[in-house]
């Protein structure tokens, strides 16, 4: 039992100063004063300190990414701490261009793991290439069937995607569609986008010849470049799930798009954020030789929204949503993620007003307190 005393709660709308008890792994009440003599309750005096929902990351490579670069270039695992030092509580895991070296297997072997270590974690089967890998040898079933996996991942426009047909798409989400119904899941398909001319021109094609709902497709790295942003401010608008990924600087940084879609009237709640963590980012030369890479850390989403709200004065309620309550709607857990309400899971940020990070629970359990990280993976020094 934990009791939180006298913060600052945004929900992530703000509720002013308020009491907040968890017990076991969900928030129990909260009021403007709760007064308990137990002495199995930890109490923690957070006066002056804001309360906010754990962040939600929907895109990470908790196997590790990369080996775009030959083998010594694949990415290491993620730990448990690089995730509880950048505010996540709730990570979706998946697979990147390598389906090969890295398996489905892997992916939810990992996630098992994390999961065991004290956050909550979902998957994606599939990876870049089609056919889709996977765990049972079929992406319905992979979906139904495996608690875990709530959609399927897919590469477009890039210079390492499969180049599916429209049919090949449209296949795929009928697949995702059918399958996130039966199993009472979000059944999506993320698409990881490339910077290529072509753009979500697929994606508006099979929209356009079927009844798939729009929320079914997920395109991310939406903030690649200027066509394919355009696009995809005009598939928000239409009511489809957008993400921007974070750690990305200049034109492209997500806290510039979304400003600039706040003045330009987008769905500000149809936008998401994501770390692309362990996912290696590249650069390649005009006859497509690579020449340089590294591999992004999971912390970027909690700096992109200390941006917002340092560098752009945007309200914590709305700078929030990015990182919270959006993306809960958009992998349908909300409300059990994505908010500090009454019912929901105790995931939970404790930030000092100058949104450093103070505290982190993880489905009711303190992860770090006071600015020192108390739980790590099992082989973590």
């Amino acid at each position: 039992m934990l009791l939180i005393k006298q913060t600052e709660v945004y929900a992530p709308e703000y509720l002013g100063v308020k009491d907040v008890l968890v017990c076991g792994s969900k928030i129990e009440a909260i009021e403007d004063h709760i007064d308990l003599n137990l002495p199995s309750c930890k109490v923690i005096d957070a006066n002056g300190k804001k309360l906010t929902p754990g962040i939600i990351d929907p895109h990470v490579h908790i196997t590790g990414g990369g080996g775009e670069g030959s083998f010594h270039t694949q990415v290491p695992p993620v730990a448990l701490s690089e995730l509880i030092g950048g505010g996540v509580t709730t990570v979706v895991g998946l697979l990147g261009t390598d389906g090969i070296t890295r398996s489905v297997e892997n992916l939810i072997a990992r996630t098992k793991a994390l999961k065991e270590e004290g956050i909550s974690v979902y998957a994606c089967t599939g990876s870049y290439g089609y056919p889709s890998v996977t765990l049972t040898g079929d992406v319905k079933k992979d979906i139904i069937f495996v608690d875990e996996i709530i959609g399927v991942k897919l590469a477009m426009s890039d210079h390492r995607a499969p180049n599916v047909t429209v049919d090949e798409l449209i296949r795929l989400g009928s697949d995702a569609r059918v399958a996130g119904m039966i199993s009472g899941k979000c059944g999506m398909v993320v698409l990881h986008m490339g910077g290529a001319p072509q753009a979500l021109r697929l994606v508006r094609e099979a929209l356009d010849r079927t009844a798939i709902p729009i929320k079914t497709f997920h395109p991310t790295h939406v903030t690649r470049c200027h066509k394919l942003l355009e696009e995809a401010f005009a598939f928000a608008n239409q009511g489809g799930y957008i993400d921007m990924t974070c750690g990305t600087r200049g034109a492209g940084s997500p806290a510039i798009c979304v400003m600039e879609a706040k003045q330009r009237g987008v769905a500000m709640d149809r936008i998401t954020f994501s770390s692309d963590g362990m996912g290696s980012w590249s650069n390649y030369d005009q006859e497509g030789n690579l020449v340089e890479i590294g591999y992004s850390s999971v912390d970027t989403v909690y700096r992109e929204f200390k941006v917002l709200v340092k560098t752009y004065q945007m309200p914590m309620e709305e700078a929030l949503r990015f990182a919270t309550i959006n993306t809960a709607h958009s992998l349908e857990l909300y409300p059990k993620k994505g908010c500090v309400r009454v019912g929901s899971d105790a995931d939970l940020l404790l930030m000092e007003n100058d949104l450093s990070l103070h505290s982190v629970i993880a489905n009711g359990n303190l992860m770090m307190e006071n600015h020192q990280i108390l739980k790590k993976g099992t082989y973590e020094k």
